[in-house]
């Protein structure tokens, strides 16, 4: 494949990205808005925590589309990680200190009907979401995109576990579920901001780097283009390792 057509489906998929990340931003501005005022109207503070929960993700797109905005992507993919990996250290810091509060006051989350509506909204909603992006981000080879699929996904689970414990409440009584629960998120979220801030999670190789390893004698643009994903190739090394039982990897090349 002719570097011109690879440079097109990079850009292609910077769009895709672009374009996932604002639909994400924009769903959870929509999400928090709704939660906040509904969970303030029904003295609901689990629908209050979820509407805060769905800020981080949306300061997680943002950072997508940051990144994205630069003429060269690759570039910002360190910065952007750590931000990400930020965002997962406050959700992983803003949950537990709300279900332990729960726990130790008693409180139980309210049955509003609107509140369990939402949750199954974005129950259904975020799963797919979070697998185009994931998609997006491994075709890509960036962790940054996959960093902010796996942060939807988490935010999949906080919706799942409102929920729950919405129905758990009304149903069994089992006021404490949901708290319990989001405690176990909390811990995922820490390992997984562990993971994109030293950039540990692995992808799958860039679709630049796919077509440079096939490419004999690279042009000019060629070149240019594995110098802009050098960077991004190093970073991934140690993943790509474990997926290629021999020979260099294409940004070694």
């Amino acid at each position: 494949m002719s570097p011109p057509t690879v440079a097109a489906r990079r850009a292609q998929l910077a769009v895709r990205a672009q374009l996932l990340a604002g639909a994400s931003v924009a769903y959870n501005v929509i999400e928090a808005v709704l939660a906040i005022s509904w969970g303030r109207a029904a003295d609901s503070a689990a629908l209050v925590g979820f509407g805060l929960d769905s800020t981080v993700e949306v300061a997680s797109g943002l950072v997508i589309l940051w990144q994205f905005r630069h003429q060269v992507p690759e570039s910002r993919e360190h910065t952007a990680r750590r931000l990400i990996a930020v965002s997962f250290f406050a959700l992983a810091a803003y949950v537990p200190a709300d279900s332990l509060t729960a726990l130790a006051t008693g409180q139980r989350p309210d049955t509003a009907p609107l509140g369990i509506a939402l949750a199954a909204t974005s129950l259904a909603v975020m799963p797919l979401l979070s697998w185009a992006q994931r998609r997006t981000g491994r075709q890509l080879g960036s962790g940054s995109v996959v960093a902010d699929s796996t942060q939807t996904l988490l935010c999949t689970y906080l919706s799942a576990v409102l929920l729950l414990g919405l129905l758990a409440n009304a149903i069994l009584g089992w006021w404490w579920l949901d708290s319990v629960a989001a405690l176990v998120i909390a811990a995922v979220a820490v390992r997984e901001g562990l993971e994109s801030w030293r950039g540990e999670d692995c992808c799958a190789p860039g679709f630049g780097q796919q077509a440079a390893s096939r490419t004999r004698a690279p042009t000019p643009a060629a070149t240019a283009e594995r110098g802009a994903t050098d960077a991004l190739s190093t970073r991934q090394g140690r993943c790509l390792s474990r997926r290629v039982s021999s020979g260099p990897t294409s940004g070694q090349a």
